[in-house]
């Protein structure tokens, strides 16, 4: 089993910046991917940016420019610099790891952290 726990969150206005980390830990034999999703009350949960193991990155259009996604392979650690924060930022932010459990394994299974609250004022 893998456990992802998600840390950084908090208030901060308009503007401002946060920084989010996430640690994976458990039983597995590799991460593939590492990623970052939210979910506003009311609404879906959508992607906010990925990092595969190759440094390959996704973002969604609403923060390019703003956030920075990275990660560091020897601490199993996916970050979050988020900058310039609007008020529709806010969201619970979650943590997700695409990950192979044990070597020769062709498929993946995906893990989810508990999330981390982010609200920007206005």
């Amino acid at each position: 089993q893998v456990q992802l726990v998600e840390s950084g969150g908090g208030l901060v206005q308009a503007g401002g910046s946060l920084g989010l980390s996430c640690a994976a830990s458990g039983s597995f034999f590799s991460i593939n991917a590492m990623g970052w999703y939210r979910q506003a009350p009311g609404k879906q949960r959508e992607l906010v940016a990925t990092i595969t193991s190759g440094g390959r990155i996704n973002y969604a259009d609403s923060v390019k420019g703003r956030f920075t996604v990275s990660r560091d392979n020897t601490k199993n650690t996916v970050y979050l610099q988020m900058n310039s924060l609007k008020p529709e930022d806010t969201a619970v932010y979650y943590c997700a790891a695409e990950v192979r459990t044990r070597l020769g394994q062709l498929f993946t299974n995906n893990f989810w952290g508990q999330g981390t609250q982010v609200t920007v004022s206005s």
